[in-house]
């Protein structure tokens, strides 16, 4: 993965021309034999130059999210779950580059027991810091740029986090039949060991054991499943395109499958707890039309696999895991709702495909897929994105809505309604500057270019001025970055209120 900032020391190295002559020699043979008197260093003795990777990967919103001095390639996850004592049993294998010489690197991951860790294939030690930071001491140091492999051993009770601003819970979440993994911002480290932030994207092999009976769903292609020993059963995933730590998602339960595929033969794949309303499966039977309406403005789907899963669990949220998006139930209590399905599949582009970069940048997430919404409010017929920024222009400007700055919304505001809704005012704005033509190519170039990679607001704006030719510093900050309500929206009235639906907040279900 390229698009990488990697904290490290600054190094300088002097280097010295040596020249020897004849009338050297015999200096140089003492010097010779005296370097064969003094003993070798330990294997496991630091190299020169070698240090620590950093315990953040240098996101001012969570200091400690991620690790630097190295990037993951491939993570290969082999998980046992056992519903019953709520235990998980783990072996997580990883591939990863060297971004400094390192004599020592962390992982993220929390509560869980380590039993063993090896750096390719020898034994390292390992200690424990600030809660989830595993800090992992290889015998040898590892060379700047080298691959390396590591392999962690694990078990125990896992840990749930809370979404920052709501009361929902996240990571290894018990169902009454099994667990659903899953969560934003932090999730990955309540059951792997990882580089636990969206810059770190990598691909993914997942295996997941459950008791016979139950059916362990996650991310990607489905490779089939096997015994995994007496009344164990095995189930294989693959990720192909890399994914951001937190998209990874686990689904153990009673599920009901569909299985089919799209005219592009794409393989779908859908779980429902048996015990859902039957709305959940009617939305979701439209995926592969949502698909290919946002498809027509911002590009092809980027991934080789879809689908979703709705659990009977108080999730109260829905999530945008790469290829497979989580939904609570509850968002199907009213009836049928695409809207949500709408917002989780335009974050396959944007979220997923395009990660941010820090979190700071979450309004490219979550303002594009509430644009989505919009977009499809249209599409069926009812009013469209233009009317719905209008109506909201209406909220008065003394308003708590206007005190958030989406561009920089800080942590207690990650997931405010302003992020959602001025982000997506914000497109609305950018595309009655430039023009529909721009503003869409706009779009489809950001998710072409930056595709597999991930993305700051800075680019964006970069990106929006090369393509439209205007200079665009003003309404972008007028838009992210004042907390107040912009200029633009003084004389904006509601053209069709009795029609807009409002935003589903899907992304973290609020």
């Amino acid at each position: 993965m390229s698009s990488r900032i990697v904290t490290t020391p600054a190094m300088t190295a002097a280097s010295a021309r040596v020249t020897f002559s004849a009338r050297r020699v015999p200096a140089l043979s003492i010097l010779l034999v005296f370097a064969l008197l003094v003993p070798a260093a330990p294997a496991s003795s630091t190299r020169r130059g070698a240090g620590p990777g950093a315990a953040g990967i240098g996101d001012p919103y969570y200091p400690l999210a991620g690790n630097g001095g190295y990037d993951v390639g491939h993570y290969s996850l082999d998980i046992g779950y056992h519903p019953h004592t709520d235990r998980l049993n783990g072996e997580t294998s990883i591939e990863a580059t060297a971004t400094q010489a390192l004599s020592r690197f962390n992982l993220d991951l929390v509560g869980l027991r380590i039993s063993s860790i090896t750096v390719d294939g020898a034994d390292a030690t390992w200690t424990r810091e600030q809660e989830h930071e595993l800090v992992v001491t290889p015998a040898v140091d590892i060379v700047n740029g080298a691959p390396f492999a590591v392999v962690v051993r694990y078990s125990g009770v896992p840990r749930t986090f809370s979404i920052p601003g709501t009361t929902l819970r996240t990571g290894v979440v018990r169902t009454d039949d099994g667990a659903v993994i899953w969560g934003e911002p932090e999730v990955a480290a309540a059951w792997f060991p990882s580089n636990d932030h969206p810059r770190d994207k990598a691909t993914y092999d997942i295996v997941l054991t459950a008791p016979t009976g139950l059916k362990a769903i996650s991310n990607g292609r489905f490779l089939g499943r096997s015994t995994g020993g007496p009344g164990r059963t095995t189930w294989s995933w693959e990720v192909t395109s890399p994914m951001s730590s937190y998209l990874a998602m686990a689904a153990i339960g009673r599920f009901h499958l569909r299985r089919t595929h799209t005219a592009d033969d794409i393989p779908v794949l859908d779980a429902f707890d048996p015990r859902v309303v039957p709305a959940a499966a009617r939305s979701l039977q439209v995926e592969e039309r949502i698909v290919r309406f946002l498809g027509n403005s911002f590009g092809p789907y980027p991934f080789d696999a879809l689908g979703g899963i709705v659990d009977h669990a108080p999730l109260g949220a829905a999530l945008e895991n790469q290829t497979r998006p989580i939904y609570s139930e509850s968002f199907f209590d009213g009836g049928p709702n695409t809207y949500v399905v709408v917002h989780e599949l335009a974050h396959q582009w944007f979220g997923d495909s395009v990660a941010v970069d820090r979190w700071q940048h979450i309004w490219l997430n979550e303002g594009f897929a509430t644009y989505a919404e919009w977009m499809w409010n249209q599409e069926r017929g009812r009013d469209g994105p233009r009317a719905i920024a209008a109506y909201f222009c209406t909220i008065p400007a003394l308003s708590s809505f206007w005190n958030v700055a989406p561009g920089d919304p800080g942590v207690d505001d990650l997931f405010s309604d302003a992020v959602y809704v001025r982000g997506g005012m914000t497109l609305q704005a950018l595309r009655a500057e430039v023009g529909p033509d721009a503003f869409f190519e706009i779009l489809r170039t950001w998710a072409d270019e930056r595709g597999d990679l991930t993305g700051t607001t800075d680019q964006f704006l970069t990106l929006a001025e090369t393509v439209s030719g205007m200079q665009l510093d003003d309404l972008f900050e007028d838009w992210l970055f004042t907390t107040s309500r912009p200029p633009s929206c003084a004389d904006a009235r509601a053209t069709a209120a009795g029609d807009i639906r409002l935003p589903m907040f899907a992304g973290t279900g609020r």
